[in-house]
């Protein structure tokens, strides 16, 4: 909770933040990984097996860690969006936002009216009421990040429309489905890939809008680009990955020794 200014500051400052995505449930996996040093923490409610509960668990965690908390949740629904905010997120990212009238939807169900649709109930979000109405709607449109995802070849056309919504704060780059939308999905590579990739964050640069990048951890030089492309911030490597990584990592210098012996 209150984080989301470090890393609006963090952003403005020019100073590549870091994020880190959760899938596991175990909320202790999210304190862990804002331990380790992460900015923020990428909360999966998209692909990750999350209840409500889960959610709140590892948006305190990730606070009680030290880190902003972020929640991607299943799709651009407000019914879906509203409660996730009650608990109190640093940030929340909508999926698969490829028009200026889904970007819209997406602002308007995190507005309080006559800005947006937002309906008022929240329990966290407000210090469980005890935090004045009036302060805390004060804050309210400014206490959480509200980031879109730009996923598909048609985002990329609606950029700057999309980058012109009022209220959005940022936007986040998937490249998987992005590339999937073309054709060429798991080709993260391919030329005409990568030239979505480069028009995203020059329109971005151009408009004034922040813009980050969801990736895993293994490629070290698929890093190192898109960190050379100048992207705002950064969700680089997940629980699941970290512990494969690890497991080849370790079973593979035994399995040498075992060779050698």
């Amino acid at each position: 909770m209150d984080k989301a200014s470090f890393l609006t500051k963090a952003i403005r400052d020019k100073r590549l933040a870091i994020g880190g995505h959760v899938f596991l449930t175990d909320p202790s996996i999210s304190e862990a990984m804002a331990s380790f040093g992460y900015d923020f923490i990428w909360i999966d409610g998209e692909h990750g097996p999350f209840d409500k509960e889960k959610l709140l668990a590892h948006i305190v965690a990730t606070n009680a860690g030290g880190a902003a908390a972020l929640v991607r949740v299943p799709a651009n629904d407000p019914a879906l969006i509203k409660p996730v905010l009650e608990m109190g997120p640093d940030g929340i990212i909508v999926p698969m936002v490829c028009t200026a009238e889904e970007a819209k939807k997406a602002i308007s169900a995190c507005r309080y009216p006559p800005a947006g649709i937002r309906g008022f109930g929240p329990r966290r979000a407000n210090r469980y009421g005890t935090m004045p109405i009036a302060e805390y709607l004060a804050g309210a449109d400014t206490s959480f990040l509200k980031i879109v995802q730009i996923e598909h070849v048609d985002a990329v056309r609606n950029l700057s429309e999309i980058l012109a919504v009022d209220g959005l704060d940022a936007v986040i780059i998937g490249p998987n489905d992005l590339s999937a939308s073309i054709g060429k999905l798991g080709y993260l590579g391919d030329p005409e890939v990568v030239a979505l990739y480069d028009e995203i964050v020059a329109t971005c640069k151009r408009e004034g809008k922040p813009c980050g990048v969801s990736i895993g951890p293994g490629d070290k030089q698929f890093i190192r680009e898109w960190i050379e492309r100048g992207v705002d911030f950064i969700s680089c490597g997940d629980d699941i990955s970290f512990l494969a990584l690890g497991a080849a990592q370790t079973l593979g210098f035994i399995r040498d020794c075992r060779r050698q012996r």
